[in-house]
C-alpha cells in the first residue's frame, strides 16, 4: 500500500485552501465594499430627506414611512436641476446662484475647489482638464497618467505645465505637479478614458496607447 507523505499533503493542503481563500476573497470583498457604500450614501441621503417627506405628508394625515423616497427626492432633485443647467434661463439662474455662493466667506472655501473638481471629471466647464498627458514618474522610464490643467511661466520665461496626477482608485485624491513642458507628453487617450484606466487600477487600459511632445 502505497504511503501518504504527509508533509507534502500538508504543504498542498495549505497551499490549495490559501489559493481558494484569496479568490473567495477577491470575488467576496469589492462585492462588500461597493454594498457598504452605496448603504452609506443611501442612509445618509435617506436620512436627510426622509424626515422632512414625513412631515409634509403629516400635514396631509398620511402618516407613512416608505425607505428610500429620501433618495427617490434626491434624484429628482438632481434631474430637476439637470435640466435647469441645460436650458438657457436655467443657465442664467443657476450662474446668479453660484455667483451668490461663491461671495459666502467660509462657504465658498469649499463649495469652489469642489465645483472645479467635479467639472474637471465630468468634463463640463471650461476650467477642467484640458486632455490627457503622461509624464516621466516616479523616474525615467515609468510613465503616470495625468491631466493637463493649465500652462503657466515662470521668472526665465521657461513654459511648465500644470498636470494634475490622479490616484488609484480614488482620482479625486491626487496631486499636482509643475513640469516643464517638455518633459510633458500628449498621449491618445481622451479624458473620459484616461479617467477609465485609473479608477480600474489599470485594467480598463488600449492595447495601444501613442505619445507625442506636448504641442502648446
Amino acid at each position: 500500500m502505497e504511503t501518504v507523505n504527509k508533509p507534502r499533503f500538508r504543504s498542498r493542503l495549505t497551499a490549495h485552501t490559501r489559493r481558494v481563500f484569496l479568490a473567495g476573497l477577491i470575488l467576496l470583498v469589492p462585492v462588500a465594499l461597493a454594498y457598504l457604500a452605496l448603504r452609506f450614501v443611501f442612509d445618509t441621503v435617506d436620512g436627510i430627506l426622509q424626515p422632512g417627506i414625513e412631515k409634509l405628508l403629516a400635514l396631509f394625515n398620511f402618516d407613512i414611512h416608505i425607505p428610500g423616497l429620501g433618495v427617490l427626492l434626491f434624484v429628482v432633485i438632481i434631474y430637476t436641476l439637470g435640466l435647469l443647467g441645460t436650458n438657457v434661463l436655467g443657465r442664467r439662474y443657476i450662474r446668479l446662484m453660484q455667483a451668490g455662493f461663491l461671495k459666502i466667506p467660509l462657504f465658498r472655501i469649499i463649495y469652489a475647489p469642489a465645483k472645479l473638481l467635479l467639472e474637471s471629471f465630468s468634463g463640463s466647464g471650461t476650467s477642467g482638464f484640458k486632455r490627457a498627458v503622461l509624464i516621466e514618474y516616479p523616474r525615467a522610464t515609468l510613465w503616470a497618467v495625468g491631466f493637463l490643467t493649465a500652462i503657466t511661466t515662470d521668472e526665465q520665461g521657461q513654459q511648465f505645465a500644470l498636470v494634475y496626477i490622479p490616484t488609484a482608485p480614488t482620482p479625486q485624491s491626487g496631486w499636482v505637479a509643475m513640469v516643464p513642458a517638455q518633459d510633458v507628453y500628449d498621449c491618445d487617450l481622451t479624458v473620459q478614458q484616461a479617467l477609465n484606466l485609473v479608477l480600474s487600477g489599470g485594467i480598463l487600459t488600449p492595447a495601444l496607447i501613442k505619445k507625442k511632445p506636448l504641442v502648446l
